[in-house]
């Protein structure tokens, strides 16, 4: 009986002992890329002028629904090395030709983002719309909402976004703001909270950054 005890200790102890083997690997690789990101970072920022590093931290907006790209742009990127662009209105393809042609000619790769809380179709024709937020406040299951954060993040991807304004926290509880109303996953602040957090944490598993929005603004 001791020497069953015994074995079983010891095989306890060498499974811990290879699992800690294990995430020291794992660390040690991850530590390592965060490492090669870090020097990537700071030879560019290194190699920019002052003025550049200020745009760096500009986002601009790309165009106004259903109208052509403001033309200046070009030359933002090319003059100011400016830090991204922010999509509205448009067609798919038009934008994802777009946005290659803006990343060409950008020295630093551009942040392209697009304001997208039921998906792509917000936004672009031809392309997926997904429920409401005050519908999708209706379901039990927020496995599913994290799901669809997951498909909307595959979607980001394709056609070459990096950010998507999305998922609206704002909770539906004054009547005077028409601005939410159905962009809400409703008037229970946990629910919110939980849909919210499901949905942002699918399209970051896309490794598509989200935003939780909007604050201070509506």
């Amino acid at each position: 009986e001791d020497i069953l005890k015994m074995k079983k200790l010891l095989l306890i102890l060498s499974a811990f002992i290879y699992f800690i083997s294990y995430a020291q690997q794992d660390s040690s690789a991850l530590a390592h890329q965060f490492q090669s990101e870090d020097k990537w970072v700071d030879s560019v920022y290194l190699s920019l002028n002052q003025t550049e590093r200020i745009a760096q931290l500009l986002m601009v907006r790309a165009n106004n629904a259903r109208e052509d790209y403001f033309p200046e742009i070009s030359n933002y990127i090319k003059k100011y090395k400016i830090g991204g662009v922010c999509y509205f209105g448009s067609g798919a393809a038009q934008q994802a030709i777009q946005n290659n042609a803006w990343q060409e000619i950008s020295d630093i790769p551009l942040l392209t983002a697009i304001d997208g809380e039921w998906g792509l179709g917000m936004r672009l024709d031809s392309t997926i719309s997904f429920p409401y937020q005050m519908t999708l406040g209706a379901i039990q299951n927020d496995s599913l909402i994290f799901e669809m954060g997951q498909e909307i993040g595959k979607q980001c991807r394709r056609i070459g976004l990096h950010i998507n304004f999305a998922p609206v926290v704002d909770i539906n509880i004054n009547p005077k703001n028409p601005v939410i109303n159905s962009r809400s996953f409703g008037d229970n602040k946990i629910n919110v909270a939980n849909k919210a957090i499901a949905f942002l944490e699918g399209m970051q598993s896309q490794d598509i950054l989200a935003s939780a929005k909007h604050f201070p603004g509506h």
